[in-house]
Order: structure tokens, then C-alpha cells, then sequence
């Protein structure tokens, strides 16, 4: 079995507040991305996804836990080993405006970490450099874009211009943090097209995260989702098993949540009631399974106190559910 590209390790974040209060923004996470797979993280806001992606491309250190690159601990790594891990490991942010900088026109922005890191020699190498790159990302024709500024682009054409960025450093990983989610709908799906196409021809693994369930269905359809709540991974699987058999009651809820374009399907599709609609407070943590206090499928005292491990099954998905796994165990019996 090849070695993960990148692997966490029981991997927990935490943030000190005024009047000694913590909050535990990742909690005891464990997760690995093999060479050009791609895998999403989906969740509400404040669940810990992208705090997970910071600690990732080492923006953040984790507070207990282990991050491997290519099977070396990254707070180990020093010189050369950190150098290739930095530029191996590439994140596209959320906020294309906000990541570029405004007094530098678009061939500016492609062409510095070309001149930096010696990627290119002499001036046309760099330009015809940029130009593929931008041809990369389809912001055709390259001339009309070389001499622009981030001001001058749309939406989506920031964002290209973030992914290209992301590309000069030839990474093999990429985090895409809410990738498309500052774009409009109409445009969405082609910057994923865009990201499927270069994780095909470049060989890139990509950790894309999400709020929207919808699109990691989309753009995840050949690999896999995981699913934080209050930061902890509870499941994680294949897309298509995911979503044809979710296995955890938040995925379940989740997935009947999602608006379907055929009104006579959205009339059958049957809704999950929760227990709860208020979302527990990082501050004050509920005992045992953090899911409890809003689960339809709440059993009592065991989902109450002890906080469920993710536990792998035999068809390849992974679940951190009481119930689940006891009606997964009683399936295996019965087989």
C-alpha cells in the first residue's frame, strides 16, 4: 500500500479565550489523502473544517496530534524536507479578492513564485510560464489578462487566478478552502470542472472544503466525503456510497436536506425531524456523543457519556455512531 500524501493523525486544535475559557475548534482527528484522490470535507460553519486545512498547509500547529507528509512529520521537517513539503502542499482560499494583491497586475502575481523558487530562467521563459498557466485555468485569451489587476476581474475570474497561483510551484496537494463559494451559482460548477481537469492531467490530490453537501457530491463523485460536527470527523466514505446509504444521523439529515430540482421527488422525499434545531455551543460541549442533544436516532445513556470512535466497515465507509454501529455489527451476524 503506497504511503498517504498527506496523513493526520488524532489531530486536535485548540484556542484560548479571554477568562481562561478554551474552545476546541479540531477534535481528534485522523485522516489520510493517497496521491490523486480527492476527498471532501463538508459541514456547517464553525465545525472545523478549515481549521483542518490551516493546520494542513502548516498556517496552524496543532495543539496534540501528528500531520505526515509523504509519511514525515511536518513539524520534524527542516531544509530541504520542509522546503519541498511547503511547496508540495499548496492551499486556494476562499476570498480571491482578499488572497491577491491589489497593486499587482495578474502576470506580476503568476510570475513571482516563478522567479522566487528559480522555476523559470529569464524573463520570456517566465512569461510563456505564465501563459500556460493561465491557459490552465482557462482565462483565454492569456493577453487579456496578463496586464489586468484583481479589480479589473469578475468573481470567478479571481478565483482562476487564485488556482493558477496555487499551480506555479508544480504542488502534488492542494486545499481548496470554500473554493467557489465566493462566485456565483452559474459559474460554480465550471472552476470545479476546471479543478477535476487539472487534478487528472497534473496528478494532484485535493482536499476541497465545503459547506454544501451538493457540490462535494459533485466534484467528489470518484473519491470520498468526510463529515465534521463540532469539530469531529464522524464519517467518512465513498461519495456514492455516502450518498446512496449514508450512515450517520447528521450525513442522513443532511442529505434529506438537500432541495432536489424534480418538485414531485422534493414531495416524497422524506424529511428527518431533529430533536433539536439549536447547534450546541463550542464553549459548552455536550457529554459523550457531541450529535446527542439534536439526533433523531438518540438511545439514552451510552450516546449521552461516551464519545463514540470512528469505526471502519467491511464495505470501505467509516462511521462514529453508537447505533450505527451496533446495526452494523447485528448485519454482520446475521451474514
Amino acid at each position: 500500500m503506497k504511503t498517504p500524501i498527506i496523513e493526520l493523525q488524532h489531530v486536535t486544535r485548540t484556542f484560548q479565550l479571554k477568562r481562561n475559557q478554551v474552545i476546541t475548534a479540531v477534535n481528534d482527528v485522523s485522516l489520510s489523502v493517497a496521491e490523486g484522490e480527492i476527498v471532501c470535507l463538508v459541514g456547517e460553519s464553525g465545525c472545523g473544517k478549515t481549521t483542518t486545512g490551516k493546520m494542513i498547509v502548516d498556517l496552524l500547529k496543532p495543539s496534540q496530534g501528528h500531520i505526515f507528509y509523504k509519511g514525515q512529520d511536518i513539524a520534524t521537517l527542516k531544509g530541504e524536507a520542509r522546503k519541498q513539503y511547503r511547496l508540495g502542499v499548496q492551499l486556494v482560499h476562499q476570498d480571491p479578492y482578499a488572497s491577491l494583491n491589489p497593486m499587482r497586475t495578474i502576470y506580476q502575481t503568476l510570475a513571482a513564485p516563478l522567479q522566487h523558487h528559480g522555476l523559470t530562467q529569464g524573463e520570456a521563459a517566465t512569461k510563456n510560464r505564465v501563459k500556460e498557466l493561465l491557459e490552465m485555468v482557462d482565462l483565454t485569451p492569456v493577453n487579456d489578462f496578463l496586464d489586468k489587476f484583481p479589480h479589473q476581474l469578475s468573481g470567478g475570474q479571481r478565483q482562476r487566478v487564485s488556482i493558477a497561483r496555487s499551480l506555479t510551484v508544480n504542488p502534488s496537494f492542494i486545499v481548496a478552502d470554500e473554493a467557489v463559494s465566493m462566485v456565483d451559482v452559474s459559474i460554480r460548477i465550471s472552476l470545479l470542472n476546471t479543478l477535476l481537469k487539472l487534478k487528472e492531467k497534473m496528478g494532484l490530490a485535493v482536499l476541497f472544503i465545503t459547506h454544501d453537501l451538493a457540490l462535494a457530491k459533485y466534484f467528489a463523485w470518484e473519491g470520498r466525503i468526510g463529515v465534521m460536527y463540532l469539530g469531529r470527523l464522524i464519517e467518512l466514505s465513498p461519495a456514492r456510497q455516502l450518498v446512496e446509504k449514508p450512515q450517520h444521523p447528521y450525513t442522513r439529515v443532511l442529505l434529506s436536506s438537500i432541495p432536489e430540482a424534480d418538485p414531485d421527488v422534493t414531495r416524497q422525499k422524506k424529511q428527518i425531524e431533529l430533536r433539536s434545531m439549536d447547534v450546541p455551543s463550542l464553549l459548552h460541549l455536550p457529554t459523550g456523543c457531541s450529535f446527542h442533544p439534536r439526533c433523531p436516532f438518540w438511545e439514552g445513556e451510552q450516546c449521552e457519556k461516551v464519545v463514540p470512535e470512528m469505526v471502519s466497515f467491511s464495505d470501505g465507509t467509516s462511521a462514529a455512531c453508537h447505533p450505527v454501529q451496533r446495526e452494523r455489527a447485528a448485519e454482520m451476524v446475521q451474514a
